[in-house]
């Protein structure tokens, strides 16, 4: 098997493998076995990134193989400079949410971790597929491994927030196949590479737009598709809330980059209007949403969303430096939210609530848990030198030079953000202590601490040195954006 699938299917087949022993360990050799099932995963897609050549335009390490020849169905993946970091960002994440995963599940841990593994094949597989059936194949597989996790382990209204977030994605993914159908009637491939060369009127490519449209909005999410994503984040267990922002949420903008803006560039110019609108809504509307919230996770939800307008804003500016901070953007939101998330499930496994109001004071017992939630609470607004900086200021720059007041409005978002940030801090974590229970808080453990400073470190060293993702994804995204300037729309 080579080095991409070993990245796919590794962490699927660990997964059915901890299902089919788990009636015979006991929960401590389980966790002992996930955490080492994740560490495989991660160190696959680690070797891949030292062997990757960064000078390289196209996709490296592609495996094919003939599947269904009588379609042209084959399985065919491949990785360039665009899903590279994106891949490692997937395993670790997943990782970390199993090997933190002892403190919160203690019902059927196996099922739990096995879930979190072969949901991170999936997603992997995702960002490999070259073949627009076997990319449909895993976008539509991973919902289960998540319908599961937010079913089993959720909330109190995990019913209403799993079906909800199943029907947002299936409906939105038939346009999908229905735009990849008819690129096959056009090209007689579902190869992706072969889509990129064909040529189309700009009628076809606005409709194959707006069905991508469909599809990737709703996973992103843009407003106004978004409402499902509070409700599926309120009702998971902490691991599933940081893999849906961490990660899921990424699958949106990485779509949009393989597929709208190359397949259908003119489109992508014709539609900008109609797009960045969309985009500037979702960063100031829904971060006002954010700051009336009284729920830290559906805080950090919305603020999610916010932040992914900006992802939008800079991939559909639709010039270089617009197009590099909204991946940089994607990048950093997936440290950033993860810890957030992580940081909201360390509170609640010891007070069980998520209400802000119930806290107050949290930093005179958790003084390193304090350090650690100011940190990523500046980074959640933008602060320079870190990673949350980066993005955001690369996309009003992207934004500046098309038009000034695209990025004023953009801007908005440092002020806001900031606020809602900041209010979270001083209610949560300053302040005097407000309950008893309060003075029964205990500060990190080990692990938790590992996680926390892990992340921490990646957040900071994007934010002072951001080459190290711009440096693999330079000559990728130069493809795209050569595909972009040869429309011959205005």
């Amino acid at each position: 098997m080579s080095l991409l699938s070993l990245a796919i299917w590794t962490p699927i087949f660990l997964g059915f493998f901890l299902l089919v022993i788990n009636t015979k360990i006991s929960n401590t050799v389980t966790y002992l076995l996930g955490n080492l099932f994740g560490l495989i995963s991660f160190f696959i897609t680690l070797y891949l990134y030292f062997l990757f050549d960064k000078s390289v335009q196209g996709f490296q390490f592609q495996e094919f193989a003939p599947w269904i020849n009588y379609y042209s169905i084959n399985y065919h993946v491949g990785m360039d400079g665009i899903s590279l970091p994106l891949i490692l960002l997937t395993s670790l994440i997943s990782w970390l949410v199993i090997f933190i995963s002892s403190n919160s599940v203690k019902k059927s841990l196996a099922f739990y971790i096995a879930s979190f593994l072969i949901l991170s094949g999936l997603m992997i597989g995702v960002f490999l597929s070259l073949d627009a059936i076997l990319y449909y194949i895993f976008w539509e597989a991973m919902l289960i491994p998540m319908f599961l996790l937010i079913g089993i382990w959720g909330g109190p209204n995990r019913v209403y927030a799993t079906i909800k977030f199943f029907l947002y994605t299936v409906l939105g993914s038939l346009f999908m196949l229905i735009a990849f159908i008819y690129l096959y009637t056009q090209t007689g491939s579902f190869s992706v590479i072969d889509y990129y060369d064909k040529t189309l009127t700009l009628t076809h490519q606005v409709l194959i737009f707006l069905a991508f449209f469909m599809a990737f909005a709703v996973k992103i999410p843009m407003w106004p598709v978004h409402t499902w994503l509070p409700d599926a984040h309120v009702e998971a267990p902490t691991g599933g809330s940081v893999i849906l922002a961490a990660i899921m949420l990424k699958l949106g903008g990485y779509s949009f980059i393989r597929f709208a803006l190359p397949i259908a560039p003119d489109a992508a110019i014709y539609l900008k209007p109609f797009l960045v609108t969309l985009s500037l809504i979702a960063i100031v509307y829904i971060a006002l949403v954010a700051i009336v919230q009284t729920d830290m996770k559906k805080l950090i939800a919305y603020s999610s969303i916010s932040h992914m307008g900006f992802v939008t804003l800079g991939l559909f500016m639709l010039n270089p430096l617009g197009f590099e901070g909204g991946y940089i953007q994607m990048i950093s939101h997936g440290f950033i939210s993860a810890a957030l998330f992580f940081a909201i499930g360390v509170l609640y496994d010891r007070m069980h609530t998520r209400d802000i109001s119930a806290y107050g004071g949290v930093i005179n017992k958790m003084p390193i848990f304090g350090a650690f939630f100011v940190l990523f609470a500046m980074a959640n607004s933008g602060l320079p030198g870190t990673s949350g900086f980066v993005g955001e200021f690369m996309v009003i720059l992207g934004a500046m030079q098309e038009n000034f007041w695209i990025a004023l409005f953009a801007s908005l978002t440092l002020i806001f953000g900031a606020t809602y940030s900041l209010w979270l801090v001083k209610r949560i974590i300053f302040g005097v202590v407000k309950d008893e229970q309060n003075n029964a808080l205990f500060d990190l453990n080990a692990k938790e601490f590992f996680v926390m400073a892990l992340l921490a470190i990646l957040t900071l060293l994007i934010g002072v040195y951001p080459a190290i993702i711009s440096d693999i994804t330079n000559q990728s995204s130069a493809v795209i954006m050569d595909l972009i300037q040869q429309s011959k729309l205005p």
